[in-house]
């Protein structure tokens, strides 16, 4: 016998496709039911984009993007390491609440994604490159993806289940795989793509292409390259991804030069890094401009939302640091651009803030399912927000519209000990609450002023109940409270 839940979830779901105007595969799609291309770099930080202003390279094709549509500044990420992206992406929940906390967790196999309920709307669904989350993909109609971490030369992929090698570079493939799968579908019904690059993840390698990019030339170094961490916590003493002492021969490529140390060593291991990381990017660039020119040819770019982005931020040797994992800036901050001819405004610039669990309800909200509809065709709460109101030119939020964000990273110890934390930002301050150091130590706190320190080199948290900060302290302290309950997050250490 149907329960009335059951019997209730099919009428929202059938009221919802009939509305949009498909009744499942083979149907006509509704003109206002695009197609979505979404597509992921790793660890591709914001300030290493021209379009955002970075100092160290180009980025013509990103720009250009950009330029046909919405470029968001204040887009962060939840949890800053690659697997808890992944799950957040794809539920719309925070990790806590679907089960993927660290790089060790799977994403349960009866967990409802976002590619199964566009496919019961009338998608096509499709994942292509990285996947990272140490299971098979379910949902898809068609699902291409790099083992593990993947291999930047001649990479294993596996394709429905069967292994195979390709001969080339990963992200030429990536994009070959995507347009071949775009080229190759059903043209009567949209498709829901998501193109997820290796590059420019760890440990930077290269295609010949861009082998010799920057070989004259000496890429700035950070403003904040040698701080010395004099106002923070315990934990950015005890973390192990330092420029100076933690990059490896396999992340430099060679051995230092004879009698080399102190500055010019470290200055050195920079240029090693970051030459590569960069090199990286630039074949990330290429391969986006030619995915464009692609959909162009095939007369989808109208139809089409194409939103570029990153798993989350990274360290490009600011505080000293590579990797991410932290609450601070350039780990938090993602690169987020979208494109949608019929709805975004050549050139908006868009300052809301935006989370990683925003992306779920908008591509529900573009499969024509909002609201109750998209949590019913999800089976569980979406904790984000669809972007689509911010699309639309001038792009000012509505105005129940965040205005904080919280986060919580959970991968204490190997490879990098950084301390499990949370904290909330708002527009003008960030506290983070280091809740588990080693030795059992209290918990510890930094709070930074982001309008007057905008790098974040001067913690105002004393502990003193007399500090000029102690009324900011009590309104976030309050506001991080109200977050924990408001996501339902009762793991790590309460907030006293």
């Amino acid at each position: 016998m149907i329960s009335m839940k059951t019997l209730t979830r099919f009428l929202v779901l059938t009221l919802a496709v009939v509305a949009t105007g498909c009744a499942g595969p083979g149907a006509e799609p509704a003109a206002k039911r695009p197609n979505i291309l979404y597509i992921m770099a790793d660890d591709h930080a914001a300030h290493a984009l021209s379009c955002y202003g970075s100092r160290i390279n180009r980025t013509p094709n990103l720009d250009r993007l950009a330029s046909q549509g919405v470029r968001f500044d204040n887009a962060f990420c939840t949890n800053s390491i690659c697997t808890p992206i992944r799950a957040v992406l794809l539920t719309g929940q925070y990790s806590h609440l679907n089960g993927v906390m660290d790089n060790s967790g799977v994403l349960p196999k009866d967990a409802c994604i976002v590619p199964m309920a566009l496919g019961k709307a009338g998608y096509q669904t499709a994942h292509i490159g990285k996947w990272h989350l140490h299971r098979d993909p379910t949902g898809f109609d068609h699902w291409d993806i790099l083992p593990g971490q993947g291999e930047y030369h001649d990479p294993e992929f596996i394709t429905n289940g069967v292994k195979n090698r390709v001969r080339g570079y990963v992200t030429d493939i990536t994009i070959d795989k995507a347009m071949e799968w775009i080229g190759t579908r059903d043209s009567t019904r949209p498709f829901l793509l998501y193109c997820h690059l290796k590059a420019p993840h760890r440990p930077w390698e290269p295609d010949a292409r861009h082998a010799a990019m920057y070989e004259d030339a000496d890429i700035p170094l950070p403003k904040t390259f040698d701080d010395d961490y004099a106002t923070r916590t315990r934990a950015a003493h005890l973390q192990t991804m330092t420029i100076e002492k933690h990059l490896t021969k396999t992340d430099v490529k060679a051995d230092p030069p004879p009698g080399l140390s102190g500055a010019a060593l470290k200055a050195w291991h920079y240029q090693r890094y970051i030459k590569d990381y960069l090199r990286c990017i630039a074949s990330v660039d290429d391969n986006v401009g030619r995915l464009m020119e692609f959909l162009d040819a095939q007369h989808l770019a109208d139809d089409t939302v194409v939103i570029y982005t990153s798993d989350q931020g990274f360290f490009l040797g600011d505080h000293g640091w590579y990797d991410k994992r932290f609450m601070y800036e350039e780990s938090l901050r993602s690169p987020l651009i979208v494109r949608y001819p019929r709805e975004t405004e050549p050139g908006t610039v868009c300052d809301a803030m935006t989370l990683s669990l925003d992306f779920a309800p908008t591509f529900l909200d573009f499969a024509g399912l909002e609201g109750a509809a998209a949590e019913e065709a999800m089976q569980h709460e979406l904790q984000g927000a669809s972007l689509r109101p911010l699309l639309r030119g001038p792009a000012r939020p509505p105005a129940d519209w965040r205005t904080s964000i919280y986060y919580h990273y959970y991968e204490s110890g190997e490879p990098h000990t950084v301390p499990k934390h949370y904290g909330v930002r708002t527009e003008r301050y960030k506290m983070i609450r280091f809740y588990e150091l080693p030795g059992g130590r209290a918990a510890q706190y930094e709070l930074y002023d982001l309008r007057s320190d905008p790098h974040e080199l001067h913690n105002l948290f004393t502990g003193d109940p007399a500090s000029p900060y102690a009324a900011v302290i009590a309104d976030l302290t309050a506001e991080l409270k109200r977050l924990r309950a408001k996501y339902h997050d009762p793991t790590g250490a309460p907030v006293p």
